[in-house]
């Protein structure tokens, strides 16, 4: 599922080619402890649900160290994860509804994360290896 980032073109107006595929990573960026969220994307989320803003709040962000950031629930590969992510799947279960931060990621050609476990999985020989977390 390699994806070009929005915004992202060359000189001549083509775009570029992204050097990363999504749907082979298990959703690291999932996993990050602050996924902060704006009104507008509590907002968002309260339209993908069809529930109150209010509701939306409550339910799926909380405040940490003084800013509003996503809920996160246990998951089997990392010790947490984003409330949204289907951990089978390892995709988001509300992209059309997700917040302006995971719109953006990984703001460049290439993913950090994606360069780091591919370049573990070709030195253990194993297409499916994911380090600890």
């Amino acid at each position: 599922m390699s994806r070009v980032p929005k915004g992202k073109t060359s000189s001549n107006g083509r775009a570029l080619r992204v050097l990363y595929n999504c749907g082979k990573c298990p959703a690291y960026c999932c996993t990050y402890d602050r996924v902060n969220v704006t009104r507008r994307d509590i907002t968002r989320l309260a339209a993908h649900f069809d529930i109150s803003y209010e509701a939306a709040e409550r339910r799926y962000t909380k405040i940490t160290s003084g800013d509003r950031v996503l809920k996160h629930r246990k998951d089997h590969i990392f010790k947490k994860a984003c409330v949204f992510l289907d951990q089978e799947k390892r995709q988001c279960t509300i992209y059309d509804g997700r917040p302006t931060v995971c719109r953006g990621y990984p703001y460049s050609l290439r993913c950090g994360y994606y360069d780091f476990l591919a370049s573990e999985r070709r030195r253990q020989c194993d297409d499916e290896f994911i380090p600890d977390a």
